[in-house]
C-alpha cells in the first residue's frame, strides 16, 4: 500500500560525547521516510532551500522514496544546531533557523492524494489539517506533535486529533497535553480526544501502544553504541507506518508487531550520526534484531 510522509527536511549540526558533525541531513520527513523505505515505496512531502546538497536527494531516490513532493524554495534550508551530554535523553538547542521552513505549506502532488497510509510529522496542526482534508480517502492517518503546538496551538491540535487514527507522542508531551502525570491515565484521556490508538514514545525506556482493548509495552532494544539520538522518534514512526503499509493489517497483533519494528529501526538510527547507520543497514540485520528482541522479552508462566 502507498505511504505518504509529510514533515521537515533539515541540515543539522550536532555534537555528542561521541563526536561532532556539521550540516548533516536530518528532519522528521527524512528519518521517517528512510526507515519506512525498508518496507515499501514512500511519497515524501517537504521543503528545502537552494543550498540543500543534491547528494541527499539522490540518496532518498535510491531508497525508493518519491521526492516529487519535495519543494526547492528560494532561500536556505531549515537548520538545527544542538548538542547532547552524557544523559542523551535530553537535547540542548543552540540555534534553530527555520529559513524556508517558516513559510512551508505542504504541496501535495495529485498522485500522492491517493495514498492509503499517511504520516504527518511534527508541523503546525493547521498544516496537518490541510493535508488531511486532501487525503480523505486514506485508510490510516497518523500524526506526531510537539510541546510547542500543545502550548501555543492547543485548540487546533485538538481539532486534528479528531481526524486521525494514530497519535505518536512522547511521555513528556502526553503529560503536558492531559495534565496527567500517570502515562496510562494520560493515554486513556488522549483516546477520548479522538484518535483510535496512542503510541507513547519513551526513549531508552521503550514505547507503549494503547487503544480499545489493546495495551502493549515494548522495551527499547539494548544498544551499547549510542552516538546520536536525533531523529530516533521519527525513525520509530517511519518503521511503524512502513510496516503497517506493507502488511495492510490493522489487527491488534499486527499493531504490536509494528511497535516492535519501530523500536528496532530506532535502535539502529541512534548508533551513528544522521542517516549513516540506516544507509548501511540490511534487511537481515533488521530480522536478526527483531528476533533477538523477541527472545529478550519472552517468558513463561510460573507456579506459586
Amino acid at each position: 500500500m502507498s505511504l505518504m510522509i509529510v514533515g521537515s527536511v533539515a541540515l543539522d549540526s550536532i555534537k555528542s560525547p561521541h563526536g561532532e558533525h556539521k550540516d548533516i541531513v536530518g528532519g522528521s520527513a527524512v528519518h521517517a521516510s528512510t526507515a519506512a523505505s525498508f518496507y515499501g515505496p514512500v511519497n515524501l512531502v517537504g521543503v528545502v532551500g537552494e543550498d540543500f546538497p543534491k547528494e541527499h536527494i539522490d540518496f532518498l531516490c535510491s531508497r525508493g522514496i518519491n521526492t516529487e513532493g519535495l519543494e526547492v524554495a528560494c532561500g536556505k534550508t531549515f537548520r538545527w544546531v544542538g548538542y547532547y551530554e552524557h544523559d542523551m535523553n535530553h537535547a540542548y538547542t543552540v540555534a534553530t533557523e527555520l529559513n524556508v521552513f517558516s513559510d512551508f505549506v505542504p504541496k501535495i502532488p495529485e498522485k500522492y492524494k491517493k495514498s492509503k497510509y499517511v504520516f504527518l510529522g511534527n508541523i503546525q496542526p493547521s498544516l496537518q489539517l490541510d493535508v488531511l482534508n486532501l487525503v480523505k480517502g486514506a485508510k490510516v492517518k497518523a500524526l506526531d506533535t510537539m510541546n510547542l503546538w500543545i502550548k501555543t496551538e492547543r485548540k487546533a491540535l485538538l481539532g486534528v486529533l479528531k481526524k486521525v487514527d494514530i497519535l505518536f507522542i512522547n511521555d513528556a508531551e502526553i503529560r503536558q497535553l492531559t495534565g496527567e502525570p500517570n502515562l496510562i491515565k494520560a493515554a486513556k484521556k488522549t483516546l477520548n480526544m479522538g484518535s483510535k490508538y496512542i503510541v507513547v514514545k519513551k526513549g531508552e525506556h521503550g514505547a507503549l501502544i494503547i487503544g480499545d482493548n489493546l495495551f502493549f509495552a515494548c522495551p527499547a532494544f539494548p544498544v551499547d553504541k549510542l552516538s546520536d539520538p536525533t531523529g530516533a522518534g521519527d525513525t520509530f514512526a517511519g518503521g511503524f507506518m512502513g510496516y503497517l503499509s506493507k502488511t495492510d493489517n490493522l489487527s491488534k497483533e499486527n499493531l504490536k508487531k509494528a511497535v516492535v519494528v519501530g523500536t528496532v529501526m530506532s535502535s539502529f538510527n541512534v548508533e551513528e550520526f544522521s542517516l549513516n547507520r540506516l544507509k548501511s543497514l540490511t534487511t537481515a540485520e533488521i530480522f536478526e534484531r527483531y528476533n533477538n528482541l523477541m527472545g529478550y522479552t519472552s517468558f513463561t508462566e510460573i507456579s506459586l
